[in-house]
């Protein structure tokens, strides 16, 4: 399952092509997406996936896919950058607890782009 996330102005953040890592286009592994909710690899709970959405912990919205019902209105979409060889995704920390969920809000987050992603996500490449 193919899928592109978007921010809140319309950019493609990040993609997965397989509807569980998600990489950015330079071929970074970001985070993964388990169940109900996306998670760094080192365990850290970024968020909640749902209905092609990815929401914060304070319930706003910070991107959709092409498969996103309900939210708020979605930007028009911007082009798609080429994607680059994907690197393997280091090894999963185990992950931390979930937060109790919040109601949603009505407004996209303030981290609705690829500062959303722990620089944790980033160190590994650059060891």
């Amino acid at each position: 399952m193919e899928l592109t996330f978007y921010n809140m102005t319309g950019h493609p953040i990040a993609y997965s092509d397989d509807g569980h890592h998600v990489y950015d286009f330079s071929g970074l592994p970001l985070a993964y997406l388990e169940a109900d909710s996306i998670y760094a690899f080192d365990g850290q709970h970024l968020g909640w996936w749902s209905r092609g959405w990815v929401r914060d912990h304070q319930g706003s919205w910070v991107f959709f896919t092409d498969s996103a019902s309900d939210g708020p209105a979605r930007p028009a979409k911007q082009g798609l950058p080429p994607k680059q060889l994907k690197a393997i995704p280091p090894a999963r920390a185990p992950r931390q607890a979930k937060p109790v969920p919040v109601s949603k809000s009505m407004g996209w987050s303030s981290r609705s782009g690829v500062h959303f992603f722990p620089h944790t996500s980033w160190a590994w490449r650059l060891a």
